[in-house]
């Protein structure tokens, strides 16, 4: 068995081929379980958001699981191979690992150190186990690299004044308006990064904030957490009489499809009136046609990484502290999946000496006579159990403590040598 990652990420794929590769939330099990249908997939689960798509597996036959997972994502993305290939990375078990417990931990997100990728490793986690993806392999994989990444989390201080992609978006619309607080902004959405970026704007003096989203019971429980802002809530049917009067415009939806496009806003816009436009969401939001209208500024977050690299420096010493911790998790993982090849012969020792311990009793019982047996069938048992658990205590210990992978399978193969496991009729004969 092996792990490996197969993904693609703001560092390897722009936006244009990020969005393709989206999978949103109602498609997740679909997805999950075609990769679990694969002949050398045993456990897969995704990791989907606006700046990666990232499938990690156990696989029996890794050159084959890698293959499968590849030609999944060609299916899915609808991109030949040979233009798909150019921007995937693939890591193997050890680098596989420490990807993860760095995503957790902030440290390969655009913004370094932000924390909602963290929420987001947890959900996948949680998403995968939902789905039947998760198998013992990936639960304890994933369960490491939230520990790691709420370390890195409390035991760093890198999460200190980190920018997230709203607060960038948000600190691009300052640097690009002379007055942000005399702004007309309208934000499509009402999820998370929408909440942030009302958060970030009313910390910049913005004042003339509208919410646009297809629920209004959404919008209300968003503009509910900013008591003291006056809000201006609307469906999103209305956003192209809302937009006809703003100066500046967040998108931020799960829409699979763009909302606007360079025919609507023609249609909404007056030539003189200067628009800029921030889509934060992928896939986008906003067609890339929009861009050639002349009043038109449209950004994406790719645009954001001029803005995030002003604040990466302060951060890249802390990111070094961090790095010396997920390398302990690493080990702590290591340690874990090096005791899993002792599991078959633990098993079978265990098996051996339950099953002689069980016939061995029954003879003692029946000998005791039946009004004796129901009388203390129960403290015997527990007597016979008690004995056989501190037999093998040690044995089970110091089998799985081993880290010399030598040691270790020679200390496997003595155990099967002396108690004859390898034999399958061991356990008859133990009783003749």
């Amino acid at each position: 068995m092996n792990i490996a990652v197969v993904g693609l990420s703001h560092k390897t794929a722009p936006v244009e081929v990020r969005e393709k590769l989206s999978v949103p939330e109602d498609a997740l099990e679909t997805a999950i379980a075609q990769l679990c249908s694969y002949p050398h997939i045993q456990e897969a689960t995704i990791l989907s958001t606006c700046n990666r798509l990232e499938i990690y597996i156990v696989t029996s036959e890794t050159d084959n699981g890698i293959r499968e997972v590849t030609q999944f994502l060609a299916e899915w993305s609808k991109l030949a191979l040979t233009q798909l290939r150019q921007h995937l990375f693939i890591l193997l078990h050890q680098d596989a690992v420490m990807h993860l417990m760095r995503v957790a931990a902030g440290l390969d997100s655009l913004v370094l150190g932000e924390g909602q990728i963290l929420a987001q490793v947890k959900h996948t986690h949680k998403i995968g186990q939902q789905y039947s993806g998760i198998g013992t392999i990936l639960n304890r994989l994933f369960k490491q690299a939230i520990t790691a990444g709420k370390r890195v989390r409390t035991e760093t201080s890198i999460g200190t004044g980190a920018v997230s992609i709203s607060s960038a978006a948000v600190e691009l619309a300052h640097l690009k308006t002379e007055n942000l607080a005399a702004c007309r902004v309208a934000i499509l959405g009402a999820g998370k990064m929408s909440r942030l970026v009302v958060q970030h704007l009313l910390s910049k003096g913005a004042s003339q904030i509208t919410i646009l989203n297809r629920s209004m019971e959404r919008a209300q429980e968003l503009a509910s957490q900013f008591a003291g802002a006056e809000l201006c809530l609307h469906p999103l049917s209305e956003m192209f009489s809302v937009i006809a009067t703003a100066d500046l415009v967040f998108t931020s939806t799960a829409s699979a499809e763009p909302l606007l496009d360079r025919d609507q806003l023609t249609a909404t816009l007056a030539v003189s009136r200067p628009l800029m436009i921030i889509d934060i969401s992928v896939p986008r939001n906003v067609h890339a046609n929009v861009g050639e209208l002349s009043q038109v500024q449209l950004f994406n977050v790719d645009d954001l990484k001029a803005v995030v690299s002003q604040n990466q420096e302060s951060r890249r010493q802390m990111a070094m502290e961090a790095e010396a911790l997920l390398e302990e998790e690493l080990t702590a993982f290591d340690v874990w999946w090096r005791s899993l090849e002792t599991v078959p012969t633990i098993s079978s020792l265990r098996d051996k000496i339950e099953t002689i311990r069980e016939q061995e009793l029954e003879k003692a019982l029946s000998r005791l006579g039946s009004e004796f047996a129901d009388k203390h069938q129960e403290v015997i048992e527990a007597l016979t159990r008690g004995i056989v658990n501190k037999i093998l205590h040690d044995p089970m210990v110091q089998l799985r403590a081993q880290q010399d992978i030598e040691t270790r399978r020679r200390a496997m193969q003595s155990l099967q040598m002396l108690f004859n496991l390898n034999s399958s009729e061991s356990i008859a004969n133990s009783n003749g």
